[in-house]
């Protein structure tokens, strides 16, 4: 609940606020505000839809979803990290694009505008900066970009204001995006795992082996499957051979897996003459 709360200020917060700052962009004629409007209008539909795939992620097991519905939440991340990117390199864009073609700025109007994107945006990054899901950690990373793309526009209008040297607005919106880019699609490959049903990274079948072939009456272990729900939730299944007592066999895994990070295994067993 606390994770749909933040995301729901975020969204409110930059959907105000590309409203506000497209119209800045216009007035200034700035590149950097106006390419940052129509990227945080699409930051808040991600962060709209982020908010509704969290809440539906917080449901319970049901007849049609018997896992639960924490996958919505990896979905919202991929989601919305696929939309930072392409935001990113439609930015890169129109910078290079600026770089080309010049045009007048209104230096003391970016550095207005700029000082209250850094204000608003920095709120909203506190309120999401401790995220519990790859969902949320893809709304604080578009907070995260939105504060330093505002620091960055505030300086470099700080700096063309005593310079003249308008190119450094266009140049620090590229260095900024490529910055962003880079950690967009590193925040993109575990949520990609997660669909793909990669093995954790710190989680695999050789892991799970030699964990439960340690368990006193076990003889051996196969058959080993291991994969995510979500970034808190690891599953696995395998076979088991043992002569052993089976209700304390499957309790002494349960606990050895649990302690690997496990939280839901099935065990098959058999016995040895099997």
């Amino acid at each position: 609940m606390k994770t749909a709360k933040t995301i729901l200020i975020a969204f409110i917060l930059n959907l105000s606020f590309s409203v506000f700052e497209f119209i800045g962009g216009i007035l200034t004629g700035s590149v950097s505000i106006i390419s940052d409007a129509l990227h945080d209008m699409g930051d808040a539909i991600s962060i709209g839809l982020s908010f509704f795939l969290e809440k539906k992620s917080q449901k319970q097991p049901d007849k049609s979803h018997t896992f639960g519905y924490a996958r919505y939440s990896v979905l919202g991340s991929f989601i919305t990290t696929l939309i930072l990117i392409s935001g990113s390199l439609i930015v890169i864009y129109n910078a290079v694009k600026r770089i080309i073609n010049p045009v007048e700025i209104d230096y003391t109007g970016m550095v207005i505008f700029a000082a209250i994107g850094v204000c608003v945006n920095s709120a909203a990054a506190f309120f999401t900066h401790k995220g519990d899901s790859l969902n949320q950690k893809a709304v604080s990373l578009h907070m995260f970009e939105d504060v330093l793309g505002w620091l960055t526009v505030l300086v470099g209008a700080v700096v063309m204001k005593f310079t003249n040297f308008s190119l450094i607005d266009p140049i620090l919106s590229i260095c900024v995006s490529v910055f962003i880019l880079i950690h967009a699609v590193k925040h993109l490959i575990p949520a990609l795992n997660i669909f793909l049903e990669k093995a954790p990274d710190n989680i695999n079948s050789d892991t799970i082996h030699q964990c439960v072939i340690t368990v006193d009456g076990v003889t051996d272990v196969y058959d080993i499957h291991v994969w995510s729900l979500d970034e808190n939730t690891v599953c696995a299944t395998m076979h088991i051979v043992t002569d052993s007592d089976p209700t304390k066999i499957k309790s002494d895994v349960r606990k050895a897996l649990f302690n690997l990070g496990i939280n839901h295994a099935t065990l098959e067993l058999e016995g040895s003459t099997n």
